[in-house]
């Protein structure tokens, strides 16, 4: 543990989950594998595209309505909607269809790959962190993710999870760290967030007001390799480390 800055009593704390708590990097190549394959089982048109096919039709339903771009299960359903409907990057619509066949049919797309997205097992360490702070203060899930926190048993450790949306923009803008003090009813300056993003989780934290611990479980904690900007309150060697917080 290496101290940056003087902290405050810390009396909560939240959380990004997302290379804080697992490598979520073979996660998600395991759920893009499993879409690729019920993509070839089921709809062939669609498991021919070309990823820079893919990656135009995310650009353009972005392009189209930007709130998608903090979206990421509502991005990726709107993207499956154009390749199963054999749209392309300049006649894709964000609009949901009238379709109750595609529709069934995206839904079917979009849980393969959520399934396994949230198919991981995390460890015994996790846990006891987890439980040890959640016997000792209150905890809020801040995540620009949408892994399942019921499937991967983490829920009952929070209070509340807060994921980004068309409505909740993603860190490292202010607002999910502004509804989780709120939520919590404790100034922001005695929150400690602890996420692995330099920018999204250290900046977005120290520019809301909260405490910031940063924490990589997927990397070397190096910050001479990070876009640093803005230093930390405290790095952390190990998530047990948190255990100094507690009263």
């Amino acid at each position: 543990m290496q101290f940056y800055r003087p902290l405050n009593e810390v009396k909560a704390m939240t959380f990004d989950f997302d290379d804080t708590l697992y490598n979520n990097e073979p996660v998600i190549r395991q759920a893009e594998a499993a879409l690729a394959a019920h993509l070839k089982a089921h709809h062939s048109d669609a498991a021919a595209l070309s990823p820079r096919d893919w990656y135009l039709l995310k650009q353009a339903a972005v392009n189209l309505d930007g709130r998608l771009a903090s979206d990421m299960g509502q991005l990726r359903k709107v993207i499956l909607t154009a390749a199963l409907s054999g749209k392309t990057a300049k006649t894709l619509s964000v609009e949901i269809p009238n379709d109750e066949e595609l529709n069934s049919a995206v839904d079917a797309c979009f849980n393969c790959f959520y399934d396994a997205r949230s198919d991981l097992t995390l460890d015994d360490e996790v846990h006891n962190v987890l439980k040890l702070l959640s016997d000792n203060m209150p905890l809020v899930g801040i995540t620009n993710g949408n892994v399942n926190a019921d499937k991967i048993g983490i829920t009952p450790y929070f209070e509340t999870i807060l994921h980004a949306s068309t409505t909740r923009p993603m860190k490292p803008a202010p607002d999910m760290f502004n509804e989780a003090a709120a939520i919590l009813d404790i100034p922001a300056g005695n929150i400690l967030h602890v996420g692995d993003n330099i920018i999204k989780d250290v900046l977005g934290a120290i520019n809301a007001q909260f405490q910031a611990a940063w924490f990589a479980c997927n990397r070397p904690m190096a910050l001479r390799n990070e876009p640093v900007s803005v230093l930390p309150h405290v790095s952390l060697c190990t998530l047990s480390e948190l255990a100094h917080f507690c009263r």
